[in-house]
């Protein structure tokens, strides 16, 4: 029922938020009459705010056209890869008439980036994918809306998001260099593992940045609210099915709406402050702020439903049972045989973990927790950083990405890919 009202509510403010728009353009176009009138600047501003507080948000799109790669600017092409009914592997294939530049990029690693099933739409990594194509050919996993998927294809499990993360390392070959970002480091940590234990080609590294491979160092308010509520209370509070307007009608997911709603309310205080400092800089007419004001939160605001199952699993066997760091972690494979997950059958894989100083969502210790697991791997081929000074989103996004965390996993991947 929650969702039923929810949509209703949306289909209600919808109309509210048009008018809002065309009010603020009313009020601020320079051919009209009313922008020009005293107090115009204020009045367009509140209604461009109430446009953005009401609007729904749709998934944004990687917006990648080109990159340089030396001192060539080369084309970007999305492209799938592999599609999945509940994931498409995207390939961001680079073209370049320069012979020099075709060269060097033939040499370059293949990077498959992880990205999360957690909320947000893997366009949250469109600063990771950019930076990456100076030097890599790079995928990544583009997880679709559980609501935009009929009920018929079946439910989606956590032993599922592993057997697709080992599909897609297969596809793009044994030569592969993994990136996990947050809560898929866990599932591919343990796809990798399964490879290894099967004797199949592992990737030549994996790089685990900022996720909860043992949820028990240093928990955060997330990880807190996933072990101290009862399976059940997940089950009971959050599951709901979803409503008649979207392919996926009847399906249980945890909506993306109550997902948005937790992510403000870990910093009420900081989202009122931002969106008061937009108010004012419509106001002024501080254009770059005003537009950097907007790509974040288009990206923020912009979630999706997780399959009930997934999300369900995720929390027992990560949050709960600890099952990874405790050795009791079977997955169901394709073949729906049961395989004991063992991280410390990973011999030849490079391990590189990466956490933020300041991150307070993954503790410190949960992702370079990965390191007592992988025994397997010489200490040698084995290495942690700590980005200075970033929160979560800095160890993979902006300028902290760019700057520090980058230039290492860079530096990882070409040294073990020689």
């Amino acid at each position: 029922m929650l969702y039923q009202l929810y949509e209703a509510q949306r289909a209600v403010l919808s109309p509210f938020s048009e008018f809002a728009s065309a009010s603020a353009k009313l009020y601020n176009h320079p051919m009209s009459p009313f922008a020009h009138a005293p107090g115009a600047q204020r009045v367009s501003a509140s209604f461009d705010l109430m446009h953005r507080l009401t609007k729904e948000y749709e998934k944004p799109a990687f917006d990648i056209h080109s990159v340089q790669v030396g001192d060539t600017e080369v084309v970007i092409q999305e492209q799938i890869a592999v599609d999945k009914p509940f994931c498409k592997l995207i390939r961001f294939k680079r073209f370049t008439d320069d012979a020099d530049a075709l060269a060097r990029m033939r040499n370059q690693p293949s990077v498959l980036v992880v990205a999360p099933l957690s909320g947000h739409h893997s366009t949250l990594l469109r600063d990771t994918v950019r930076t990456l194509l100076q030097d890599h050919k790079v995928y990544i996993t583009d997880w679709v809306d559980a609501r935009m998927v009929p009920i018929e294809v079946g439910p989606f499990h956590l032993d599922d998001y592993v057997n697709y993360i080992q599909e897609f390392i297969r596809h793009v070959g044994p030569d592969v260099n993994v990136i996990s970002v947050c809560q898929p480091t866990v599932p591919t940590l343990a796809a990798v593992s399964l490879l290894a234990s099967r004797g199949e080609k592992t990737p030549r590294t994996m790089v685990m940045m900022g996720g909860p491979i043992d949820a028990r160092k240093s928990p955060t308010a997330v990880n807190n609210l996933a072990m101290n509520k009862s399976f059940e209370w997940f089950e009971n509070n959050v599951i709901y099915r979803v409503p008649a307007n979207y392919p996926g009608l009847g399906r249980r997911v945890y909506p993306g709406f109550m997902q948005h709603t937790g992510f403000v309310a870990m910093n009420p205080d900081r989202h009122a402050n931002s969106h008061y400092d937009y108010f004012l800089d419509l106001v002024r007419g501080d254009d770059d702020s005003v537009d950097a004001h907007r790509q974040f939160y288009d990206e923020y605001n912009a979630v999706l439903d997780m399959p009930a199952e997934y999300y369900l699993d995720t929390i027992k066997t990560v949050f709960q049972d600890f099952a990874l760091v405790n050795g009791t972690w079977d997955v169901v494979n394709e073949q729906h045989k049961a395989e004991r997950v063992r991280p410390q059958d990973i011999k030849t894989t490079a391990l590189l973990t990466v956490e933020g100083e300041l991150d307070d969502i993954s503790g410190a210790g949960q992702t370079e927790a990965a390191h007592e697991l992988c025994t397997g791997i010489p200490k040698a081929r084995r290495l942690h950083y700590t980005v200075p000074g970033a929160g979560h989103y800095g160890i993979f996004s902006g300028r902290r990405w760019r700057e520090l965390a980058y230039p290492e996993i860079r530096k990882f991947i070409a040294k073990h890919n020689k």
